[in-house]
């Protein structure tokens, strides 16, 4: 029987975020549970991990071998054990001992892949001889990619990746070697090759793997990789992973991959020279549309580097920005592995995408949140001065309001912590931040380079956008405001106090939900930011109300409250008024501050007061006064 509702959809589906993760942690030297929301004890996987500071392995552990069994992949070594270094698992989280995992001080990141049928698939099998033997999976599709290492001795790490011939490109993740052959046929929906001669075969047929795949006697895991299943999302036809090649072309203007949706992870290697490294790169350490990104080697030991911005994401792929030879030399073939971004569920509270931050303390990052944050913006309450805008998309910058100057680099500004952003450990008094994360239906942001001065710009938010702030990054720009009910002809400045006017900054074009329209003259020759908002049943709303001059309650359809307000006089002169309930928002004590102004924060009383069902508005600041439009952005 079907669900009858939404929410009950959203439960039976399934979703990137409830298969992988990547997960960010210092160690301590002792134990310590990894909460990341993956059930491996009841549904099984994999955990691959590495240290970032300093050098240390790459170690594989999955649950089809047992929490203490380690594997290198940047050593042909059998698995073994080593006290301290081991996984618990558990049904949303695992715990790491002392040892390598866990090393005091050091900094981790763990990338988890759950079983799940079109998606991921952990294989374990003994070696029999046989010529072109077939193994048998669960992984529901074919793979795109496959991982085999012998477990019972030496060996090297046997990689079969998917080119987009369907051929099966022949490489190996413990070494810098280019492919050695390719085989078409290799992969089907229920089984994978292996064979009986040495690696590599001097035929190039597909039982190449020999020795190292299907020695008599010898025992072997895989792990395999889907490519565009679907299998996700409320239909079920939602692609999470995608496994392919791309042809170089020299520039730092390289290939655009299309891959259906805006990526989080991203497995590179160059399968046509032997002198190039595999490159491993995702959003949580540090993959921004410009600056450095942030990369691993699973063929070596090596500390993260920290290099030119080797891909920027899109909201449907992924734009290579690097003539280097690891990912972009002419005519190379390279192949990758791309997973999804979430989260793909719509939220259902406000406290899992938005908080807001006034402590003052001497821990990392600066300002902290109970989830990754995409965006933050954040001021100083006591001298004002203005906003400082960042997100995890344009890393290492940011905006500023009330002004207009294009984005400036700070190292301080980035976003790799599981729990914040900000690099910075010295304490600021009478700071504020409001932190938000990416989730359908709620916000999106996306990055754009506009080929014409009309442009189509895809977006990932799922809904249609009731609020949209464009800003260039590159060029002095006024931040652009759309408004639903204003419609596409109207608009409003957020760095001014301005009323709407007649704008053609959107083209005369109603956003959908998956596509918004601007309109900047010679805006090809710049970068853009765009940030959007929707209502999100009982998370956010995106609204408007007209002022009665007295006291009025707006409905936002919350249960428990509105904890962050923003609001406008649409046909009026007036500032962008911020409130929230983590400085104060009752009608006793109101502290506020003008997201267009210098101004330092302000306080009043009898001003704004939550309900619960949204929040209480009055006109003692001149926020309900009779015969003025408002529109506002309140938070749950």
């Amino acid at each position: 029987m079907f669900a009858s509702n939404t929410s009950n959809l959203q439960e039976e589906a399934n979703y990137i975020e409830s298969v992988f993760s990547t997960y960010l942690y210092t160690g301590n030297g002792s134990t310590q549970t990894i909460s990341n929301g993956i059930d491996l004890a009841g549904k099984g996987g994999l955990v691959w991990t590495k240290t970032r500071n300093v050098a240390n392995s790459n170690w594989f552990i999955d649950t089809a071998r047992g929490g203490t069994q380690l594997l290198r992949s940047n050593t042909t070594e059998a698995q073994f054990t080593s006290a301290g270094t081991s996984i618990t698992f558990g049904s949303g989280s695992y715990a790491v001992g002392s040892g390598d995992l866990n090393t005091s001080t050091q900094t981790e990141v763990s990338w988890t892949f759950r079983k799940q049928p079109k998606f991921f698939d952990v294989v374990t099998y003994t070696g029999d001889g046989t010529a072109n033997r077939n193994v048998a999976h669960s992984l529901g599709s074919a793979p795109g990619f496959v991982i085999i290492k012998r477990t019972s001795g030496s060996s090297n790490w046997c990689v079969a990746a998917r080119l987009n011939s369907g051929d099966a490109s022949f490489m190996m993740l413990n070494r810098t070697v280019a492919q050695t052959s390719t085989a078409s046929s290799w992969f089907n929906g229920t089984t994978f090759k292996v064979g009986t001669s040495d690696w590599p075969s001097s035929t190039g047929s597909p039982d190449f793997f020999g020795y190292d795949t299907n020695g008599t006697g010898d025992t072997y895991v895989a792990y395999l990789f889907a490519h565009n299943a679907g299998g996700f999302g409320l239909t079920g036809t939602d692609n999470v992973i995608s496994c392919g090649s791309y042809t170089g072309n020299g520039s730092t203007s390289g290939p655009t991959i299309n891959l259906g949706y805006e990526p989080q992870w991203v497995l590179i290697k160059n399968a046509t020279t032997g002198s190039t490294e595999w490159i491993l790169l995702d959003n949580m350490r540090g993959m921004p549309v410009t600056g450095n990104s942030m990369y691993l080697r699973p063929n070596s030991s090596g500390a993260e580097g920290g290099y030119e911005n080797f891909i920027a994401p899109t909201a449907t792929g992924f734009q290579v920005n690097s003539n280097d030879s690891y990912i972009n030399s002419s005519s190379n073939t390279y192949i990758y592995i791309a997973i999804r971004r979430g989260p793909m569920k719509t939220p259902t509270t406000g406290t899992s995408v938005f908080t807001t931050d006034i402590t003052v303390d001497s821990t990392k990052p600066r300002f902290q949140a109970p989830f990754p944050v995409d965006l933050g913006i954040d001021g100083d309450r006591a001298y004002g001065g203005g906003f400082y805008h960042s997100s995890r998309l344009t890393s290492g910058t940011y905006l500023n309001t009330p002004g207009t100057a294009a984005q400036t680099s700070n190292s301080l500004f980035t976003f790799d912590f599981q729990n914040g952003y900000i690099n910075s450990n010295t304490p600021l008094s009478d700071r504020v931040s409001w932190m938000f994360r990416r989730a359908p239906g709620f916000f999106d942001e996306v990055c754009f380079k506009p080929t014409a001065d009309t442009y189509a710009v895809t977006h990932n938010l799922g809904v249609v956008p009731e609020l949209i702030i464009v800003k260039g990054r590159d060029v002095n720009f006024a931040w652009r405001v759309y408004v639903q009910s204003l419609g596409a002809t109207g608009g409003l400045i957020l760095n001014s106090t301005a009323a709407n006017a007649t704008r053609d900054w959107w083209g005369s074009t109603a956003p959908t939900s998956t596509q918004f329209t601007s309109y900047i003259a010679g805006g090809s020759s710049y970068n853009f930011v765009a940030r959007l908002f929707a209502s999100c049943p009982g998370v956010s709303k995106v609204g408007t109300y007209n002022g009665n001059g007295s006291t009025q309650q707006i409905n936002c359809g919350f249960t428990g409250g509105a904890r962050f307000v923003m609001i406008k006089a649409a046909n009026a002169t007036s500032e962008w008024v911020i409130f929230d309930s983590a400085r104060g928002m009752s009608f006793t004590d109101d502290p506020y501050m003008y997201l267009s102004s210098i101004s330092p924060e302000g306080v009043t009383t009898n001003a704004i007061a939550p309900t619960s069902s949204g929040f209480e508005i009055t006109d003692n600041m001149g926020y309900n006064s009779s015969g003025f439009t408002y529109i506002y952005l309140a938070i749950a």
